[in-house]
Protein backbone atom coordinates (compact mmCIF):
# COMPACT_ATOMS: atom_id res chain seq x y z
CA UNK A 1 0.00 0.00 0.00
CA UNK A 2 1.07 3.41 -0.91
CA UNK A 3 1.21 6.43 1.28
CA UNK A 4 -1.52 9.27 -0.52
CA UNK A 5 0.22 11.85 1.04
CA UNK A 6 3.71 11.32 -0.16
CA UNK A 7 2.14 10.55 -3.28
CA UNK A 8 0.32 14.12 -3.32
CA UNK A 9 3.43 16.05 -2.07
CA UNK A 10 5.81 14.18 -4.80
CA UNK A 11 3.65 15.61 -7.42
CA UNK A 12 3.15 18.99 -5.57
CA UNK A 13 0.53 18.77 -3.92
CA UNK A 14 -0.63 18.85 0.17
CA UNK A 15 -2.83 16.10 2.16
CA UNK A 16 -5.54 18.61 3.14
CA UNK A 17 -7.72 18.02 5.72
CA UNK A 18 -10.73 18.10 2.96
CA UNK A 19 -8.59 15.70 0.49
CA UNK A 20 -7.97 13.05 4.20
CA UNK A 21 -11.49 13.48 4.68
CA UNK A 22 -12.64 12.41 1.01
CA UNK A 23 -10.07 9.69 1.17
CA UNK A 24 -11.40 8.70 4.18
CA UNK A 25 -14.84 8.29 2.78
CA UNK A 26 -14.04 7.05 0.08
CA UNK A 27 -12.09 4.11 1.81
CA UNK A 28 -15.08 3.66 4.47
CA UNK A 29 -17.83 3.32 1.76
CA UNK A 30 -16.37 1.49 -0.62
CA UNK A 31 -18.01 2.15 -3.54
CA UNK A 32 -19.76 5.63 -3.54
CA UNK A 33 -20.77 9.10 -5.50
CA UNK A 34 -19.95 12.29 -5.09
CA UNK A 35 -23.18 12.89 -3.47
CA UNK A 36 -22.54 10.06 -1.31
CA UNK A 37 -18.93 11.15 -0.10
CA UNK A 38 -20.58 14.77 0.76
CA UNK A 39 -22.96 13.23 3.10
CA UNK A 40 -20.31 11.18 4.64
CA UNK A 41 -18.07 13.88 5.22
CA UNK A 42 -20.65 15.95 6.58
CA UNK A 43 -21.69 13.23 8.91
CA UNK A 44 -18.23 13.00 10.33
CA UNK A 45 -18.68 15.82 12.88
CA UNK A 46 -16.32 18.38 10.76
CA UNK A 47 -16.89 21.09 8.97
CA UNK A 48 -18.92 20.70 6.42
CA UNK A 49 -17.62 20.52 2.85
CA UNK A 50 -19.34 21.86 -0.17
CA UNK A 51 -19.95 19.53 -3.01
CA UNK A 52 -17.35 21.16 -5.38
CA UNK A 53 -14.90 20.88 -2.97
CA UNK A 54 -15.69 16.82 -2.45
CA UNK A 55 -15.56 17.10 -6.62
CA UNK A 56 -12.14 18.88 -6.58
CA UNK A 57 -10.50 16.23 -4.28
CA UNK A 58 -11.84 13.31 -5.73
CA UNK A 59 -10.09 14.84 -8.84
CA UNK A 60 -6.89 15.52 -7.31
CA UNK A 61 -7.05 11.90 -5.86
CA UNK A 62 -7.60 10.48 -9.12
CA UNK A 63 -5.44 11.73 -11.32
CA UNK A 64 -2.55 10.22 -9.01
CA UNK A 65 -4.33 7.38 -9.13
CA UNK A 66 -5.21 7.25 -5.51
CA UNK A 67 -9.14 6.77 -6.06
CA UNK A 68 -10.62 5.35 -9.56
CA UNK A 69 -14.50 5.36 -10.68
CA UNK A 70 -16.74 3.00 -11.97
CA UNK A 71 -19.48 3.98 -14.10
CA UNK A 72 -22.54 1.93 -12.71
CA UNK A 73 -25.56 3.19 -14.33
CA UNK A 74 -25.69 6.49 -16.27
CA UNK A 75 -25.95 8.58 -13.06
CA UNK A 76 -22.84 9.78 -11.27
CA UNK A 77 -20.09 7.64 -11.15
CA UNK A 78 -18.89 5.77 -8.37
CA UNK A 79 -15.46 6.16 -6.63
CA UNK A 80 -13.75 2.96 -4.81
CA UNK A 81 -9.69 3.23 -3.33
CA UNK A 82 -7.52 2.69 -7.09
CA UNK A 83 -6.19 -0.94 -5.12
CA UNK A 84 -9.76 -1.97 -4.67
CA UNK A 85 -10.45 -2.32 -9.02
CA UNK A 86 -9.53 -5.44 -9.41
CA UNK A 87 -12.91 -6.96 -10.22
CA UNK A 88 -15.94 -5.82 -12.90
CA UNK A 89 -19.62 -4.67 -12.01
CA UNK A 90 -22.34 -6.85 -12.66
CA UNK A 91 -25.56 -4.27 -12.26
CA UNK A 92 -28.85 -6.37 -12.50
CA UNK A 93 -31.42 -4.34 -14.87
CA UNK A 94 -34.44 -5.77 -12.68
CA UNK A 95 -33.63 -5.24 -9.01
CA UNK A 96 -30.72 -3.13 -9.10
CA UNK A 97 -28.33 -5.43 -7.08
CA UNK A 98 -25.05 -4.69 -7.99
CA UNK A 99 -22.46 -7.92 -7.25
CA UNK A 100 -18.64 -8.19 -8.23
CA UNK A 101 -16.57 -10.97 -10.02
CA UNK A 102 -13.00 -10.81 -10.42
CA UNK A 103 -11.23 -9.01 -13.30
CA UNK A 104 -10.24 -12.36 -14.32
CA UNK A 105 -13.16 -13.54 -15.43
CA UNK A 106 -13.80 -10.77 -18.43
CA UNK A 107 -9.89 -12.12 -19.52
CA UNK A 108 -11.65 -14.21 -22.33
CA UNK A 109 -13.45 -11.00 -23.47
CA UNK A 110 -10.48 -8.56 -22.77
CA UNK A 111 -8.50 -10.51 -25.25
CA UNK A 112 -11.22 -10.95 -27.86
CA UNK A 113 -11.37 -7.14 -27.93
CA UNK A 114 -7.60 -6.66 -28.46
CA UNK A 115 -7.44 -9.48 -31.29
CA UNK A 116 -10.02 -8.22 -33.18
CA UNK A 117 -9.53 -4.27 -32.55
CA UNK A 118 -6.23 -4.35 -31.59
CA UNK A 119 -8.19 -1.89 -28.13
CA UNK A 120 -7.11 -2.67 -24.89
CA UNK A 121 -10.34 -2.40 -22.68
CA UNK A 122 -10.26 -1.37 -18.99
CA UNK A 123 -13.35 -3.80 -17.73
CA UNK A 124 -12.61 -1.96 -14.14
CA UNK A 125 -14.23 0.97 -15.39
CA UNK A 126 -17.64 0.30 -16.52
CA UNK A 127 -20.41 -2.30 -15.39
CA UNK A 128 -21.79 -5.05 -17.18
CA UNK A 129 -25.82 -5.03 -17.33
CA UNK A 130 -27.97 -7.82 -17.45
CA UNK A 131 -29.60 -9.95 -14.63
CA UNK A 132 -28.89 -11.44 -11.36
CA UNK A 133 -28.89 -14.98 -10.85
CA UNK A 134 -32.16 -14.65 -9.06
CA UNK A 135 -34.26 -12.41 -11.62
CA UNK A 136 -32.71 -14.96 -13.91
CA UNK A 137 -34.39 -17.80 -12.46
CA UNK A 138 -38.10 -17.16 -12.66
CA UNK A 139 -40.35 -19.41 -14.27
CA UNK A 140 -38.40 -21.64 -17.71
CA UNK A 141 -35.60 -19.34 -16.56
CA UNK A 142 -37.26 -16.24 -17.40
CA UNK A 143 -37.09 -13.00 -15.57
CA UNK A 144 -38.93 -12.99 -12.10
CA UNK A 145 -42.03 -10.40 -11.76
CA UNK A 146 -40.59 -8.59 -9.39
CA UNK A 147 -40.69 -4.56 -8.93
CA UNK A 148 -37.21 -3.50 -9.03
CA UNK A 149 -35.76 -2.06 -6.14
CA UNK A 150 -34.69 1.54 -6.20
CA UNK A 151 -31.30 2.50 -6.51
CA UNK A 152 -28.51 -0.33 -6.70
CA UNK A 153 -27.53 -2.44 -3.77
CA UNK A 154 -24.44 -3.71 -3.30
CA UNK A 155 -22.87 -7.11 -2.73
CA UNK A 156 -19.36 -6.38 -1.35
Amino acid sequence: MYDAGELLRAHGLRMTPQRQRVLDAVATLGHATPDDVVARVSADGGTPLATSTVYRALEALESLGIVGHTHLDHHAPSYHLADHADHVHLVCRSCGRVQQCDRQAADAFIGNVLRATGFVADVTHMAVHGECAECASGPDGHQSAKEPQRGPTHDH
